[in-house]
């Protein structure tokens, strides 16, 4: 019996807190390079041009790096503790006052 119990592996909070983050930043890439290039690609059927796909897949881009950035400057600003704990760092200085 104790053997069946051993064989179960038991992950902690943080294993799924960081394919959370992990996928969260490939989504966070993906949608805005997606959206722009079927609109570039829309607007180039709609209006007879064939070079707007690239200037707003490229638009896509930089909106999706500038999303990255944001949401590991949010991570990265979280006290280690807090980040145990699932709290925010505003909720961390509000329970200390």
């Amino acid at each position: 019996m104790e053997s069946k119990k051993r064989g179960k592996r038991k992950y902690g909070k943080s294993v799924y807190q960081s394919l959370t983050m992990i996928t969260q930043f490939g989504i966070n890439m993906v949608v805005p390079i997606a959206l722009c290039s079927f609109a570039g690609y829309y607007l180039d059927r709609w209006l007879g041009t064939s070079y707007l796909v690239i200037i707003l897949f490229f638009v896509g881009a930089m909106a999706g790096f500038r999303n990255i950035y944001i949401f590991s400057k949010k991570i990265f600003q979280q006290p280690p503790e807090s980040k145990k704990r699932g709290i925010s760092h505003e909720e961390e200085t509000n329970s200390v006052k």
